[in-house]
């Protein structure tokens, strides 16, 4: 049969002309479609979000959505009403075409099906009887390749609809305002008809012919069954379209950075994009913004970023990456702030906190110092030039307060620190950790909004896991925002270790010390508020007021807001917690409350603690408290504060065994602090109780130091740089002393310079090279300090 079949030429013939036509189709029509696209964004519902015209200025979208059935009704009545039944070609209506034109002078019915109509919209080639005999020929085996959902597909997505509006999709959103799937048969009808005459959509122009076309096509539905008599009444009283609706601009900067891959660069599209965007809540944000905008504008701050997350998918569900004002490029309002990289200020101290409580360095209430601090040249101040003496760490953390935390990033090492950073997922610090140093805890590195978003709500939901996983981590909770859907076969396997950079107990720790932050404009009254929502937030402001920003974060959800300028202008009174953090509890008033995060007990161990030192408690400390803290919480000292102290029988002084017998001694547990803390922190604590004096008969027995330099501290290089002037500076010596009345007679280098009483202070500028200071107080106590002096060129 086979050799019969081969030795027949008209049947090798037939075969030879069929196995090239289909590689003609696959090699060559495919190819005719490969036009650009326009980008289009879609929310999590598959509604318009944002779309950007394609590269040859048509409003083209790309394939892929579902076509409605209304639609397809509509256009096969129309166009092709045996569209199911035909193979490519309709030999009655080319008969009736044929009848119709032979009799008339002109043509007047044409025989194209849908089918022939993709393919003369495929090759857009002049149409004459040969190029028709071509597109038969192709139309018969795109039918048998492609088939008649995709032909369908094909034409929606390539039928012209006036002006520069190309398929179905674009056409509904341009006319109508909203997807195809949500047109009413009017208006399915009155699209049908454009491909066929695509003019009829000019304003002003053809409307009473367009609308009787409109008007027979849902007449001929109607007849055929597919819509009820009301249905077809109320149809044919809806207007036609008119001016052409501009498309959704909810989201530009979010499009742009996709495309531009500055997020999610792994992801591959063909122009659709299909996000976890909830549109009302991206709307909402947007207007939040924009009032907030109204008043920074003011203030000369003209950008301003949202993101909201879901913390148990890591999906973004808004994303504002600027005050969006295109009519005023002044403000650089085309600028995505989300991936771009600024300094963090403050945000990243938490995950100091945490890291120090997971390696036991400190306990949540730890009492820290807060006093003039010079590390190597580095001089960090607070935010308010302020020194509290000392303060517990999580009133460190709350307070935002910088020396505590620069104190701290020199125990734990910013070495470890950069590392710590990078395994959380920051990969914008591209610099060795020494290029930053210490700075790094004060925003002195660059990251995202992207960046710090993502870790934070890994962390949170790390911490909603660890039950979940019977106490180990899911090493997979571990990555960055999501904005575009994954499909479920995407979705890794848990990755489950018993081993995580930072332990559930510690990230508890330090949300818990994170929801104590109080809220602009209402003080410590919000706390007491049982509506209060309770929320783990944290503020940041970078040097020079450039960068103000503001993080929060329940069980369920996270929002980050940046604030600032685009182009890097500081701004006086561009401050996180006064410009950010309005806008962000205003954004979470627009999400659904959540409960507080479960307590990690299998990560946490009770320890005994000193109420006044947050340290574990000593055998002297009368307060006590018992706290949940990460189980390296027992590796830290006991309270070095509370220590024994001989009184004579009226507590009024101190005493000792040189002048006093044991027997007639009071021994009292007493809460002190090294002079240079204690300086300051009585200042700010009343209930303070310094030290009673030392009886003048036991002072050859003392051996308690009352002085503490606080600045210089031991051989410390002190850099005299020039003023602005020109002019050198000069170095502001501080000591404390703990009698406040007493008085301090300072010698340097074997001179006597001054003395000074209360504020111990004295201002000099000694010569380059080294130098010994010499303290000397009423009684005769006595402080030696050397340093060196080094001067900076201009």
């Amino acid at each position: 049969m086979l050799k019969r079949l081969l030795t027949n030429r008209k049947a090798l013939g037939i075969l030879v002309f069929l196995m090239l036509s289909r590689l003609f189709w696959h090699f060559h029509f495919i190819h005719q479609f490969n036009r650009p696209y326009s980008a289009v964004l879609l929310d999590n519902k598959g509604l318009l979000l944002q779309a950007r015209i394609a590269a040859d200025g048509q409003w083209r979208f790309p394939e892929g959505k579902e076509i409605p059935e209304k639609f397809k009704i509509a256009i096969t009545t129309f166009e092709d009403k045996r569209f199911y039944s035909h193979f490519g070609l309709d030999p009655a209506r080319i008969i009736k075409a044929s009848y119709k034109n032979i009799k008339g002078t002109k043509v007047k019915s044409g025989a194209s099906t849908l089918s022939m109509q993709v393919v003369r919209l495929a090759r857009g080639k002049e149409r004459n009887l040969f190029q028709k005999a071509i597109e038969s020929i192709i139309a018969i085996e795109l039918e048998l390749s492609a088939g008649k959902n995709k032909i369908l597909e094909m034409y929606c997505a390539h039928a012209p609809f006036g002006g520069n509006v190309v398929g179905l999709e674009a056409a509904s959103w341009r006319y109508f305002g909203r997807e195809a799937s949500q047109l009413s048969w009017a208006e399915s009808a009155a699209l049908a008809i454009l491909p066929n005459n695509p003019s009829m959509i000019r304003p002003g122009k053809n409307k009473e012919k367009f609308l009787l076309k409109r008007n027979r096509l849902l007449n001929k539905i109607f007849n055929q069954g597919y819509i009820n008599q009301e249905t077809y009444e109320l149809s044919i009283l809806e207007p036609l379209p008119d001016e052409p609706y501009p498309l959704p601009e909810f989201a530009p900067h979010l499009l742009n950075s996709l495309l531009e891959k500055k997020i999610e660069s792994e992801i591959k599209s063909k122009g659709f994009y299909e996000s976890t965007i909830q549109s009302a809540l991206q709307k909402r944000c947007n207007q939040v913004l924009l009032k907030h905008h109204e008043l920074l504008t003011a203030n000369g701050i003209n950008n301003a970023a949202v993101m909201v997350m879901k913390i148990e998918t890591g999906e973004v569900l808004a994303y504002v990456g600027n005050v969006y004002q295109p009519g005023k490029p002044d403000y650089d309002s085309y600028v995505d702030m989300v991936p771009a990289k600024r300094s963090p200020g403050s945000t990243l101290k938490p995950l100091l906190y945490a890291a120090m409580l997971q390696d036991g360095l400190i306990l949540p209430q730890t009492l820290l110092a807060d006093i003039p601090t010079q590390i190597a040249g580095y001089s960090p101040k607070n935010f308010d030039l302020t020194y509290d003496g000392a303060v517990l760490a999580s009133k460190a953390l709350a307070r935002s307060l910088n020396i505590p935390a620069v104190r701290l990033l020199q125990q734990y090492k910013y070495e470890r620190f950069h590392d710590l950073l990078k395994k959380l997922g920051i990969k914008s610090l591209n610099k060795s950790a020494g290029h930053y140093g210490l700075s790094l805890i004060l925003g002195g590195g660059e990251n995202s909004m992207w960046e710090i978003a993502g870790v934070y709500s890994s962390l949170g939901r790390i911490l909603n896991h660890f039950g979940r996983n019977n106490g180990m981590y899911d090493l997979n909770d571990l990555h960055e925002p999501r904005v575009i859907k994954r499909k479920k076969e995407t979705e890794k396997e848990p990755h489950l270790s018993k081993e995580f950079p930072l332990g559930a107990g510690a990230i508890y720790n330090s949300f818990d010390a994170m929801k104590e932050v109080m809220r602009p404009g209402e003080e410590m009254l919000w706390s007491r508020l049982v509506s209060s929502q309770k929320i783990a937030w944290k503020t940041g402001t970078s040097f020079g007021s450039r960068d103000a920003w503001s993080i929060g974060l329940t069980s369920e959800y996270l929002v980050v807001v940046w604030a600032g300028n685009a182009d890097g202008e500081g701004r006086a009174g561009l401050i996180g917690v006064q410009v950010a953090a309005p806008i962000m509890f205003d954004v979470f008033k627009l999400i659904p409350k959540a409960n507080w995060f479960q307590v990690p007990y299998d990560d946490m161990k009770p320890i005994i603690t000193c109420r006044k030192s947050g340290y574990q408690a000593s055998e002297i400390c009368e307060e006590t408290d018992t706290i949940w803290a990460a189980q390296n919480g027992t590796r830290t000292g006991v309270c070095p504060f509370h220590q024994i102290v001989h009184l004579s029988k009226d507590k009024l002084y101190r005493v000792n065994s040189y002048c006093e017998s044991p027997s007639e001694m009071i021994h009292e547990s007493w809460f002190v602090l090294p002079p240079g803390m204690e300086w300051y922190y009585k200042n700010h604590d009343p209930s303070y109780r310094t030290l009673p004096p030392l009886r003048n008969d036991c002072l050859n027995g003392t051996i308690m130091n009352n002085m503490e330099l606080i600045y210089p501290k031991k051989s410390n290089t002190i850099y005299i740089p020039l003023e602005i002037d020109g002019k050198e500076g000069e170095v502001i010596f501080e000591a404390a002393h703990r009698n406040k009345q007493i008085k301090i007679f300072w010698h340097l280098d074997g001179e006597y310079i001054g003395s000074t009483k209360e504020i111990h202070q004295m201002s000099l500028r000694p010569e380059s090279g080294p130098h010994h200071l010499v303290l000397v107080d009423e009684k005769g106590e006595r402080l030696e300090q050397n340093f060196v002096i080094e001067r900076k060129n201009k």
